[in-house]
């Protein structure tokens, strides 16, 4: 008698892949896309057209020596652009960052002078006052809930009007004295002013100081926790105060950090030039937060990078320093900076229109 032998269970093959199915909320965007979301783009784009530009408009600019001075200049614009930017990030902005950085100056070489201390004890206070000063906007601003306009507007009259008054009372001028020939003035000079030769071309310190910043803040925003909480709180700082973001701390510390790149580019002002003009820095504001502005960061907040500004201050530097090198009349650099401010604006919106367009 034959044994029955049993049936084997068939195995269905596996369906061949084919296409997935997804709705409009899961379909992977173009990388060109995704490339647009970013807020440096639009600048990044304008930057090399004004490049372009001014290759041809000055040939002055090709030269090695010239392109060396763009570069100091925009890295002096760049160095406080990016805590401004950080600030604007977190749905703030500072009118009173520029004449703060001729507040950090005159402290630091005022109190230098006139008690012929070493200069690094004016460096040191000056930083304790920048700081002061920046936390003084941010407590103000969580106190009293009163816009960040308003708040350091009040700042910014009281610091030119102080700058100005305390000058002729201590020095009897609108200047300061020379600090020149004091103890420490050549090593605070070696940090905050000197100059390097790269293939016999002159380059600022403050070139080298602006990218390295630049690097620090660009990891800050991406991969650290306080970078996420500058984004919070730029959204909705109600929000991020129910998911428990300090919000009382990023505000006052984001303030805190324009204290200290006022405190920076007031130090290389001083060490570069000797001494200090007390009027100067007004409308010096306006430069940061458009540099900012042209970057890609919002003026409502919550949007924003930190490679932005740097090729915002970039531009600056380039049709600054491109205007005169063209031979025009250096009268038309504001003009050229407001089509720039608008610019960029348009460009900004195009971008972020089109990134997010289905």
């Amino acid at each position: 008698m034959s044994m029955a032998r049993q049936a084997e269970p068939a195995v269905t093959p596996p369906p061949a892949p084919g296409p997935k199915q997804g709705d409009g909320r899961t379909v992977r965007r173009p990388p060109a896309l995704r490339l647009l979301a970013r807020p440096e783009v639009g600048v990044f784009l304008g930057a090399v057209a004004v490049v372009v530009f001014f290759l041809f408009a000055a040939p002055p600019v090709r030269d090695g020596s010239a392109m060396a001075n763009i570069l100091y200049q925009s890295s002096v614009i760049g160095i406080m652009a990016l805590p401004v930017a950080l600030l604007m990030i977190g749905g703030e902005f500072d009118l009173s960052a520029g004449v703060a950085v001729v507040t950090s100056a005159l402290t630091a070489s005022m109190l230098s002078y006139q008690l012929t201390l070493n200069v690094w004890m004016g460096v040191i206070v000056a930083l304790a006052v920048s700081l002061g000063i920046g936390a003084f906007n941010g407590w103000m601003l969580v106190r009293t809930g009163l816009p960040s306009f308003l708040v350091t507007l009040g700042t910014f009259l009281i610091l030119q009007g102080v700058n100005l008054a305390v000058t002729k009372l201590v020095t009897g001028n609108v200047a300061t004295d020379s600090i020149s020939d004091m103890d420490g003035f050549d090593q605070a000079k070696a940090l905050f002013a000197s100059g390097f030769d790269v293939a016999g071309v002159q380059v600022k310190i403050t070139v080298v100081w602006w990218l390295v910043f630049a690097a620090l803040a660009t990891w800050v925003l991406l991969r650290t926790k306080y970078g996420n909480w500058i984004f919070a709180v730029g959204g909705s700082k109600d929000s991020a105060r129910a998911v428990g973001v300090p919000v009382t701390f990023t505000k006052i510390s984001l303030f805190m950090l324009v204290g200290f790149g006022a405190w920076f580019v007031g130090m290389h002002n001083l060490f570069s030039f000797n001494t200090v003009q007390s009027g100067e820095g007004v409308g010096q504001e306006l430069i940061y937060i458009a540099a900012a502005v042209i970057g890609g960061c919002l003026l409502t907040g919550g949007y924003g990078s930190a490679i932005g500004p740097v090729f915002g201050a970039f531009m600056f530097g380039m049709v600054q320093q491109g205007i005169v090198y063209a031979g025009w009349n250096p009268d038309w650099f504001k003009a050229f900076l407001g089509v720039m401010l608008l610019g960029a604006v348009l460009i900004n919106l195009w971008v972020q229109r089109t990134a997010t367009r289905r």
